[in-house]
């Protein structure tokens, strides 16, 4: 007989089938378990040492988290039934449908009970034989006369079942802070203990919303690194520890475990770097009073091809390139057609319209110098007038706007 591991039910119980036949992964089947039949989805077949793992897992109760007292053990023996069939399909997605309303309705009922719980999710099994609630609670519950109200709404078996914390999560799924859809909701199968030694072992800060995820618990991913980090944290001394020297107390600032060395502080040298291998070394140096020599570190080897050699070679090439580019078709063409000649006056007429464009102004001339040009500029007033000016030796006066005195300042002079 082959085994396969299917998941089932909202809470992702895990379940091992027997079959004779090949079922192919993602493939439903309708199974019986211990609480009805209901819809199984095949993950893959298991070999005997998986199967032996999978045993093993324990429950999140085991490890003292919430209270899990009536709820499904981890790995569950089913009964193989039948493969789904499409109406079967269709009945699953018209059930999911009709929970949503259920849970209103649900919530809707539990007001006048008064009851210190909160309902999550519902679930129904094949052919609504059973209803299954999921509510979340700090303590016991007695909920007895609210089974009697939702028997009496729904017209079908009933079941409560309390939760964790960590389990409401698993159920209703959410985005954690890396950005991705919570472990806990799709691939996680049991929840490990996870305490505040993890985190700091692993060099975190010990931020509560860094730290925690949607359930308020701490983070699953940190027990994921944390062997490898234990191993790592193995023949180190804990930061902060003291050396005691005739000279005073050295101190162990901190660890870089990326680069296996210690910090450590020494009086009147400041902080020094220490290898991992040589730290026993010069704990014995330090603690009898010798003076640790700091080795000198070894000149790095120039790489044979460095960013400034390629610098250079693109300079060269582009001055090549340069020297190599073909003259303008415009020349070209007038060499070949023997009309350089006609270059430099086209060249001299573009020169003298620029100048006329740009003239300099005309060099002012002394007063008693006539002008010889004969488009000379007229002087202004008539030429009697302008005349006996020019005997007196007086300059023409400027026509400039009359100022006009401010009305505030006639007023004060009077």
């Amino acid at each position: 007989m082959r085994k396969y591991l299917a998941v089932y039910g909202k809470p992702r119980y895990l379940g091992l089938v027997e079959y004779d036949g090949d079922i192919k992964k993602c493939e439903k089947l309708v199974v019986e378990s211990s609480r009805g039949e209901e819809l199984a989805l095949v993950v893959g077949e298991v070999t005997p040492e998986q199967e032996a793992e999978y045993r093993l897992l324990k429950h999140s109760s085991e490890h003292g988290d919430g209270v899990m007292k009536n709820s499904e053990p981890v790995v569950t023996d089913l009964t193989f039934v039948d493969f789904a069939s499409e109406e079967d399909y269709d009945r699953e997605a018209e059930y999911r449908e009709e929970e949503k309303s259920i849970l209103v309705s649900a919530k809707r009922l539990l007001k006048p009970h008064n009851l210190d719980m909160k309902l999550i999710d519902v679930e129904f099994l094949r052919a609504k034989r059973k209803l299954f609630f999921y509510f979340s609670s700090d303590q016991r519950v007695d909920f007895r006369a609210y089974v009697r109200d939702l028997a009496r709404e729904f017209k079908t078996r009933i079941e409560l079942r309390q939760v964790g914390v960590r389990d409401e999560a698993k159920i209703i799924r959410g985005v954690g802070p890396c950005g991705r859809p919570c472990c806990c909701s799709y691939w996680l199968n049991q929840f490990a203990p996870i305490c505040i030694k993890m985190v700091k072992e692993q060099n975190l800060a010990l931020n509560p919303s860094k730290i925690s995820g949607i359930c308020g618990r701490l983070m699953c991913c940190m027990c994921f690194e944390y062997d490898v980090y234990h191993e790592a944290w193995e023949g180190f001394p804990h930061p902060g520890s003291k050396i005691k020297t005739p000279n005073g107390s050295v101190i162990v600032a901190g660890i870089d475990l990326p680069t296996q060395s210690l910090r450590c502080l020494i009086a009147g040298k400041g902080e020094v770097k220490i290898p991992k291998e040589q730290f026993e070394e010069f704990r014995e140096t330090v603690a009898s009073g010798g003076e640790w020599v700091i080795p000198e570190a070894e000149p790095e080897e120039e790489p044979l091809f460095s960013v400034q050699d390629a610098f250079h070679m693109e300079i060269q090439s582009f001055r090549v390139q340069t020297e190599k580019a073909p003259e303008p078709r415009r020349e070209r063409a007038a060499a070949a057609s023997g009309e350089e000649g006609q270059k430099e006056p086209r060249d001299e007429r573009r020169r003298g319209k620029r100048r006329k464009k740009h003239a300099p102004r005309p060099e002012r001339r002394p007063e008693g110098e006539e002008a010889e040009a004969p488009d000379a500029a007229p002087h202004f007033g008539s030429e009697p007038e302008q005349a006996e000016k020019e005997k007196r030796g007086d300059r023409p006066r400027r026509h400039s706007p009359r100022r006009r005195r401010p009305s505030g300042a006639k007023k004060s002079a009077e």
